[in-house]
C-alpha cells in the first residue's frame, strides 16, 4: 500500500492576485501558510488493469481504465483527470479522505490534486519536485478541467510552510519566510479558524472576479492592486515580528476583498465578523474566495476566551490547528517494487 497526504492552507494576504487574469498582466503576490489538516490518498495495487476510486467526502465510487476517456464532470472528475495526465500501470484502488469538508475555503480541491499527483507519480516511478507537483496540479485544474482558480493553493499544498508566493506569466517563485521560532509560535497562537457551517463552490465567485479583471473593471482592479500591496506589507511585518499590524492588515484587506465579487460576503457573514471584532478580534476574513466556509480571525490570546464564547453562542466552533512545514509527502510505500516492475513490463511490451 502507498499512503500520501497534502496539507490545506490559510491565505494571509494577496488572495485573488494569483488568478491568471491578474498576474499575467500585473504579477501576483500571496502570503500563505500550510496547516496540519490534510487530504489523504490510500493507493492499493489490485489484480487486473482497472482503477477503482472511492471518496469518503462525497460518498462516491468510480471505475476507470486507460482505454476509456476520463469523465470530465461529476464528483470524481479530478482523480480521472490526474490518472489521464500521469498514466496508468496495472490496476489499483484509490481511497480518498480529508480532514476538512470540501468547499470551506482552505484550498481543499487543489490539495486533492496535489495529494493524488504525489501518490500516483510515486507509484508509477516518477520523481517530481514540489514545483513540478504544483504545476501539474494547476495545469490539470485550470487547463484540463476549466476551473476558474489561481495557483496559490497547489503551491501551498506541495511545498508546505509559511511562504511568499510570487506569480509571473512564466514562473512562480516560492520564498519561505524566515521568522524566529518565538514569532512563528506566537503567530500560530493568534490565528483562529471558525467553521460557519456553510460550504460553497468558489467557482461562481472566482468566475465573476475573472471576468471583471479581464474586462478591466476599475473597482475590481483597484481592489486587487490594494490586496497585492497588503501582501507585500504582510511579508514585511512578519519578517520584523510586528504581529499587531498583521491583524490590522487582515481587516483592511478584507474590506478590499469584499469589492471583488457580489457573493464574497453576505449579511450573515458580515454580522458574524462584526460580532467577532466586538469581542476581541483585530481582523479577519472568510477563507478562500468567500461566500462561506471557515472564518479566519486574528486575536490576541488574552481576548480569545471571550471571543470563543461569543462565537460559540452564535453556533460557530473553533477548529484547532497548527502550521505544517512538510508539504505533500508519501508517508508509507510498500508498493514501489510492484509499480516499478509493472512499468518495466509495460515498456518491454510496447517495445516488442
Amino acid at each position: 500500500m502507498l499512503l500520501a497526504r497534502a496539507p490545506v492552507r490559510i491565505s494571509l494576504a494577496g488572495g485573488g492576485t494569483d488568478l491568471p487574469a491578474y498576474y499575467e498582466r500585473f504579477g501576483g503576490l500571496v502570503v500563505s501558510v500550510a496547516i496540519n489538516k490534510y487530504f489523504y490518498v490510500f493507493l492499493t495495487p489490485s489484480a487486473g488493469d482497472d482503477v477503482h476510486i472511492a471518496s469518503s467526502d462525497f460518498s462516491a465510487f468510480s471505475r476507470w481504465s486507460r482505454e476509456e476517456e476520463p469523465a470530465w464532470d461529476g464528483l470524481l472528475r479530478l482523480p480521472h483527470a490526474v490518472l489521464r495526465e500521469l498514466g496508468q500501470q496495472g490496476g489499483f484502488s484509490i481511497f480518498l479522505a480529508s480532514e476538512i469538508p470540501p468547499g470551506t475555503g482552505l484550498g481543499s480541491s487543489s490539495t486533492v490534486a496535489v495529494a493524488l499527483i504525489k501518490a500516483i507519480s510515486t507509484y508509477v516511478g516518477q520523481r517530481l519536485s514540489p514545483a513540478e507537483v504544483a504545476e501539474r496540479a494547476a495545469r490539470i485544474e485550470i487547463k484540463k478541467l476549466g476551473s476558474p482558480i489561481g495557483k496559490q493553493d497547489q503551491y501551498a499544498a506541495a511545498f508546505g510552510g509559511l511562504n511568499t508566493l510570487t506569480f509571473e506569466p512564466d514562473r512562480v517563485c516560492v520564498e519561505p519566510l524566515s521568522l524566529s521560532l518565538d514569532v512563528l509560535l506566537e503567530l500560530e497562537s493568534r490565528l483562529l479558524l471558525f467553521y460557519t457551517g456553510a460550504s460553497r463552490s468558489a467557482n461562481t465567485i472566482l468566475h465573476e472576479q475573472q471576468q471583471a479583471t479581464a474586462g478591466e473593471e476599475g473597482r475590481v482592479l483597484g481592489a486587487l492592486h490594494e490586496i497585492k500591496a497588503f501582501a507585500a506589507e504582510t511579508k514585511a511585518v512578519l519578517e520584523r515580528g510586528d504581529l499587531d499590524r498583521l491583524g490590522e492588515i487582515l481587516h483592511e484587506s478584507w474590506q478590499a476583498k469584499r469589492q471583488l465579487a457580489r457573493s464574497v460576503t453576505n449579511e450573515h457573514i458580515d454580522d458574524i465578523y462584526d460580532h467577532a471584532r466586538q469581542h476581541g478580534a483585530t481582523g479577519g476574513k472568510i477563507a478562500g474566495a468567500g461566500g462561506g466556509g471557515f472564518l479566519l480571525l486574528y486575536c490576541e490570546r488574552r481576548f480569545q476566551p471571550a471571543l470563543r464564547c461569543a462565537l460559540q453562542a452564535r453556533g460557530l466552533h473553533a477548529m484547532d490547528f497548527g502550521f505544517d512545514s512538510g508539504g505533500a509527502k508519501v508517508l508509507l510505500n510498500s508498493s514501489t517494487g510492484q509499480a516499478a516492475a509493472a512499468g518495466r513490463a509495460g515498456a518491454l511490451a510496447e517495445a516488442a
